[in-house]
């Protein structure tokens, strides 16, 4: 285990260069700049701007300095956010997105997971048929749609709950948010649950384990839901990178100052140095999770072995 974990950690650092070299190529690719508008600048001043950010040297000038700034850890100042930078930007935002995306992952889990082992448990039922269609319409309901109706349902109908604005933790104002972040996840999950318990109980150890006599409590518990759950746990790596690392509609809609809207605005104003920065951000976060994710499966699945 210890010499995969060493040879996924080597493999980390070329697949993140590659993603920020494409990220950069297609920044200075696309047609526009930072500094561009409306009305055209004078090219005296355009000259200006172009050496004052180093954009008048060889692209391969440029390029390296841009490798040693995300190797150094050090990524810049933001060039549309005056006197911010990158960095600051990273750990004001961050927690913002992290608090939304794990309380809806959370929230997804316990739901997802205790609907899809009752639907397998009870097939074919009225239990399983509600489950399911829950599931297929948290799936097709997409969560600009999901938001905008809970808002008018429970905060401008019954104004039971704030319908925006972030009020930290513990508030209110996350409710909404969270459930309609987490209900495409929680549909997801219980798909998965169901047919990884499916198969599991019909397996030959559950027909041993009771046929032993144990209760059915221990046989779901000790023996089903370790193997029932290894497509959930393959799909936590990516969808908690996901969430943890911002998501922008919901940061839209309820008007949270999470890394999601920061990341549109970037793109929105060619904000290179805040482009790469979250790109570089957000591709070490995915591949430590999946990093997680397989080293879970060896714990939860003795059989697996790397």
């Amino acid at each position: 285990m210890f010499s995969f974990i060493i040879r996924r950690l080597i493999v980390m650092v070329p697949m993140v260069l590659i993603v920020i070299t494409l990220t950069w190529a297609l920044v200075r690719l696309a047609p526009g700049n930072f500094y561009s508008g409306e009305k055209k600048l004078p090219p005296a001043i355009e000259k200006n701007i172009r050496e004052k950010y180093g954009l008048n040297k060889p692209w391969y000038v440029q390029y390296g300095k841009m490798i040693k700034s995300v190797a150094t850890g050090d990524l810049g100042s933001s060039l549309k956010f005056e006197g911010q930078t990158v960095n600051g930007i990273l750990r004001r935002t961050l927690p913002v997105s992290a608090t939304l995306g794990l309380l809806a992952y959370l929230l997804a889990l316990v739901v997802g997971v205790t609907a899809g082992t009752l639907a397998a448990l009870k097939q074919n039922s009225r239990i399983d048929y509600a489950s399911m269609t829950l599931a297929m319409l948290g799936i097709s309901l997409p969560n600009f749609v999901l938001g905008p109706i809970l808002v008018l349902i429970f905060s401008l109908t019954f104004f039971w709950l704030p319908p925006a604005r972030w009020g930290g933790v513990p508030s209110w104002n996350l409710v909404l948010p969270v459930i309609t972040l987490s209900a495409i996840y929680m549909a997801y999950i219980a798909r998965l649950t169901r047919s990884g318990m499916l198969e599991v109980l019909r397996s030959d150890y559950i027909r041993t384990a009771r046929a032993k006599g144990l209760r059915e409590r221990d046989v779901v518990i000790r023996h089903a839901l370790r193997g029932g759950l290894l497509p959930v746990v393959s799909f936590t790596g990516p969808a908690l990178a996901f969430l943890v690392t911002g998501t922008v509609v919901i940061e839209r809609i309820f008007a949270l100052p999470g890394l999601g809207n920061y990341f549109i605005n970037a793109n929105l104003n060619r904000d290179e140095p805040l482009i790469i920065g979250i790109v570089a951000f957000l591709s070490i976060v995915i591949l430590v999770f999946n990093l997680l994710v397989d080293i879970a499966y060896g714990f939860i699945d003795p059989r697996i072995r790397y």
